[in-house]
């Protein structure tokens, strides 16, 4: 919203887990996105080819992400999320 006291998102929110989706809608005002580079100190050149998406092709759209590990947590009646993750990440296990 131009008035600044709300944006176009949204989170789905379980019992137990917490978000287990959220998702938002992407700026496509050209105008609005070189304004916030400049507010952020952004070299708007460095985002040139950013903008050409916006200039050139792009319609207004949106994402979401679901989290899976929550996702298995909350179907699964798993207390805490560490349970539910088929490949944990920790430190050392990684062979790159």
């Amino acid at each position: 919203e131009d008035g600044g006291e709300t944006v176009n998102a949204m989170d789905l929110l379980v019992p137990g887990v917490g978000e287990l989706v959220g998702g938002s809608q992407r700026e496509e005002r050209m105008d609005v996105l070189v304004e916030k580079m400049k507010e952020l100190d952004l070299d708007v050149e460095d985002y040139w080819w950013y903008l050409d998406l916006r200039r050139f092709g792009s319609v207004p759209h949106a994402g979401y992400g679901l989290g899976f590990e929550r996702l298995v947590t909350y179907v699964c009646g798993i207390e805490n999320i560490r349970d539910a993750i088929a490949f944990p990440r920790y430190p050392g296990n990684a062979e790159f």
